[in-house]
């Protein structure tokens, strides 16, 4: 490339294009499924294929292109690939408000998608590109299903869901708004319906001590979370018999880890689904309205617990394991039949949940825990937090007055197994993950049901099943269920004519693999090649939103544990390392009507009013000219309108300053503060650095060698800035992937190359080691600029290392001295390292600075080795 082709100003949009197409063209960054060589596997979270970028994508994969490029140039071999989280509801939703298939609309926003991600210039390996939705994705999926279902690991059974008569569907709790369906407005129901589980309740222990295994590379906060999710607890299984078995005659049987309260329990309440609500409904009918009440609520224990605490006396009566006296059996709304036993064992005194309920409803509280403070006095009409206490020690407890906690604990224990009343027992709040919606834009379930053998996996030779991707849902009901092409077909076991299973899968389930399939995405003959999962997992950098940070990554590591059990991947983990990059904030403006109702205008619609230093005093929309109120910064977001679109950045300032502002505003694990300044001055920092590489090589076309020892003092300083600044930016992008202030030290060290003056061809020669270095350090942020600028010094960034720290750089041949006289500060002196004191004396009282004090002779002449000079007078 000759000199006479440099543009001498930065044009984005001119540069990008052509540096994306020579990528494409040379396979830049294709990887083999197996590399001998050092190698690394950085995945950022698929996204959902939307048919929109927002500046969240931006952020979370420039952080993964940031890091995969850094570790290019460390010479290793980078595996990052991209795909597509395609199946779901929102498709549907689309499908249905616009008349066409999911697939289509699906297909079509994959392919705006990917160009805009090919815009952002992401060094993926497009070759291994996927879509949850083609049956080449989830062929292996349901081939998995089929291994663990007959393994005992997924099962059938009938669970109490949302339901949308209307839409004869089932609704997630988030689309249930003010017990109607979010779409229909009908009352929800309550309903049994079989649904298909995954046991991950089998892998909860493991779940839990593995986490172990990732305390150095998860943030605590995630740890955290996890470990809450699954929830483990030591408790107590406690029976509690019938008290009239003429009536019913089943023991009542609760969970409980506060075995010590047991002398306070008041009363039992049950779900309204529980075996025992339903018998009390059967001899008093009155019930049934209460019952049916509940079944109209949320089944989300979130919800239950912020709910008001509403319940029924069932005139049905249970005994005290210990003293047998009769506690009455009530109903309660609070009390779910998909956790645990659907029964609770109510102590009022000691639980706030079940102390809002005896009040409201006038049932004994009776105080068996006693504060370890003595000043703590108990009030059963106000809740106080020391009632929770498991520090305190037993009252109104008979023989087990006195005991600690532990203490109780081991005495009723012991007590209540010898009447086989009770045992201890580890329980998770982890629950097993129902897999089956009733919907059609998603895997199918490779379930067929036979009248006479039940429940048959389909055989593994007639995999995949396919869905149909032709079909335009209505919006009532699973189009599947409509569909006898589909559904009708023969029992692989009997013969006999079968239905096939039309619920589909959770959409979790095709996200809690996807790593793996990304190994070798074109295998044939399994869910992955083998030598390729041993050549690239586990995932070594994984990078997401928190939000992500309970579900989709506890379902991602169950399911390395059942594709490990079934020998498909080795370890125990999928992800080694993990960042969860903070939101993206953006203003928000608004105006507000008589009833309340807030209309939400976009940054792009407002102009705004300034003082005469710049302070922003008022904004108005652009359309009417009418003031709108400054609501601050939110997450962007639809609801709030506040989206800076990433297609409008591009346009016009380049994908490169969208990257270096994104990286720039804020540690990648903070949120993002999003400013129009900002990524303005991105922009000029980028520009700065196009005009004096291309100055340069326009002035100085031929390379000098670089001699150490014919250089002045001025080129010794800049090249010890460009080695200090090579060790300063590796420092923060491998250990501590802190992108701002490594962005921040090129921004710096850019200042520095921009004053030195050329004065000899060695200065020349380390100015071009210094440019080069810049380019080299700049590239993973901005890999465009940096890719068409070292072409001009005649180098490929595709070849290029991560810059060696020469340590001889690094040291200082002159130091700066302090001059003071009387120990006040004077004047400041660059001196040889080695200089005599004698010297350093005279050429500090040679200083005009210093002179004008030196009003006789010095009485005193102070010399702090490499420091100061202190002349007393």
């Amino acid at each position: 490339m000759t000199t006479s082709t440099i543009n001498p100003e930065y044009q984005a949009n001119t540069i990008e294009p052509q540096v994306q197409a020579d990528w494409e063209q040379r396979k830049v960054f294709k990887v083999a499924n197996t590399v001998e060589n050092k190698h690394r596997y950085i995945l950022s979270m698929f996204p959902y294929p939307s048919g929109k970028l927002h500046m969240g994508h931006v952020r979370n994969y420039t952080i993964g292109d940031v890091i995969s490029r850094f570790y290019r140039l460390k010479g290793e071999t980078v595996l990052q690939p991209m795909g597509w989280d395609a199946f779901g509801l929102p498709a549907e939703n689309a499908a249905i408000a616009h008349q066409i298939a999911p697939a289509k609309w699906t297909f079509d926003n994959i392919a705006y998608m990917r160009n805009e991600f090919k815009r952002l210039g992401l060094s993926v390996d497009w070759d291994r590109e996927i879509a949850t939705c083609t049956p080449e994705y989830y062929h292996w999926e349901q081939w998995l299903f089929v291994q663990l279902y007959k393994k005992g690991l997924i099962y059938r059974k009938l669970s109490t869901v949302n339901w949308d008569p209307v839409d004869q569907t089932v609704l997630a709790n988030e689309q249930v708004e003010n017990g109607r369906g979010w779409r229909s407005g009908a009352l929800v129901e309550k309903r049994d319906i079989p649904m298909y589980y995954f046991r991950i309740t089998d892998y909860a222990q493991e779940l839990l001590d593995d986490l172990d295994q990732l305390k150095d590379g998860w943030p605590q906060k995630v740890l955290t979370m996890q470990k809450n999710w699954i929830g483990r607890s030591e408790g107590m299984e406690v029976v509690f018999p019938a008290a009239d078995t003429t009536i019913y005659s089943d023991p009542l049987t609760v969970y409980t880890t506060r075995p010590d309260t047991l002398m306070g329990a008041t009363y039992v309440a049950v779900a309204a689904e529980h075996p025992l609500a339903k018998k009390a409904a059967e001899l008093r009918p009155e019930l049934n309205a209460f019952i049916d009440e509940c079944r109209q609520g949320s089944v989300s224990e979130a919800d239950v617990a912020t709910t008001e605490k509403k319940g029924v006396d069932t005139g049905l009566f249970v005994q005290h394991p210990i003293t047998q006296e009769h506690i009455p059996v009530w109903i309660a709304n609070y009390v779910l039949m998909s956790y645990g036993s659907g029964a609770v064992m109510a102590v009022p005194a000691h639980d706030e949940r079940d102390f809002e309920f005896a009040n409201k409803f006038g049932l004994p509280i009776q105080q068996v825990i006693q504060s370890p403070n003595a000043e703590d006095a108990y009030s059963s009409t106000a809740w106080q937090e020391w009632y929770g206490t498991k520090d305190g020690t037993l009252i109104h407890s008979g023989e087990f007055d006195g005991l600690t906690f532990q203490a109780a604990f081991d005495a009723l224990n012991e007590r209540l197994s010898a009447k086989a009343l009770g045992n201890k027992k580890v329980q998770f709040r982890l629950r097993d993950w129902g897999v089956s919606r009733q919907r059609y834009w998603g895997c199918p379930i490779p379930m067929i049901n036979c009248p006479s053998c039940g429940q048959v996996p389909v055989p593994e030779e007639q995999l995949p099943v396919v869905l149909p991707t032709d079909v335009v849902p209505d919006g009532s009901g699973n189009p599947l269920a409509k569909m006898p092409e589909f559904y009708a077909t023969t029992c692989p076991s009997c013969g006999a004519d079968a239905r096939r299973e039309t619920d589909t899968l959770d959409t979790f389930v095709e996200s809690s693999w996807y790593y793996a399939r990304y190994a070798s995405p074109e295998f044939t003959q399994g869910l992955v090649e083998p030598e390729a999962a041993k050549t690239w997992l586990p995932v070594n950098q994984y990078i997401g939103g928190v939000e992500h940070a309970i579900l989709h990554l506890l379902y991602a590591r169950f399911f390395h544990k059942l594709m490990r059990d079934e020998g498909v991947v080795q370890g125990d983990e999928p992800f080694s390392k993990l960042l969860t990059q903070g939101m993206v904030l953006a203003d928000t403006f608004y105006r507000e009507d008589a009833q309340g109702k807030k209309t939400w205008f976009n940054p792009t619609e407002i102009e705004f009013e300034h003082d005469d230093k710049g302070r922003v005093l008022a904004a108005h929309a652009k359309a009417d000219g009418l003031p709108v109120v400054i609501g601050g910064q939110e997450k962007m977001s639809k609801s709030k309108n506040n989206g800076v679109d990433p297609h409008a950045i591009i346009e016009q300032y380049g994908a490169d300053t969208a990257r270096v502002f994104t990286m720039f505003a804020a540690p990648p694990d903070q949120s993002l503060e999003w400013s129009d300044s900002g990524v303005e001055g991105s922009n000029r920092f980028l520009k700065r650095v196009w005009r004096l590489a291309a100055g340069f090589v326009e002035a100085y076309p031929n390379t000098v060698v670089l001699d150490q020892s014919q250089l002045s003092s001025n080129a010794q300083d800049l090249r010890r800035k460009t080695h200090e600044t090579i060790a300063k930016v590796g420092d923060d992008l491998e250990r501590r992937y802190a992108f701002n202030t490594a962005i921040a030290a090129q921004m710096e060290f850019l200042n520095s190359i921009t004053k030195f003056e050329i004065q000899s061809e060695q200065d020349a020669a380390v100015a071009r080691e210094a440019i080069v270095t810049l380019l080299t350090l700049l590239s993973p942020f901005a890999p465009h600029l940096s890719q068409t600028l070292l072409a001009y010094f005649n180098l490929d960034l595709t070849d290029m290392q991560f810059p060696t720290v020469d340590e001889s750089a690094l040291v200082k041949n002159t130091l700066t001295i302090v001059v003071q006289v009387n120990g006040k500060l004077r004047g400041k002196l660059d001196v040889a390292i080695d200089i005599a004191k004698d010297e350093l004396l005279t050429r500090a009282k040679a200083l005009p600075e210093v002179q004008q004090f030196l009003t006789g002779p010095t009485k005193k002449e102070i010399v702090v080795p490499n420091k100061l000079v202190n002349l007393v007078v």
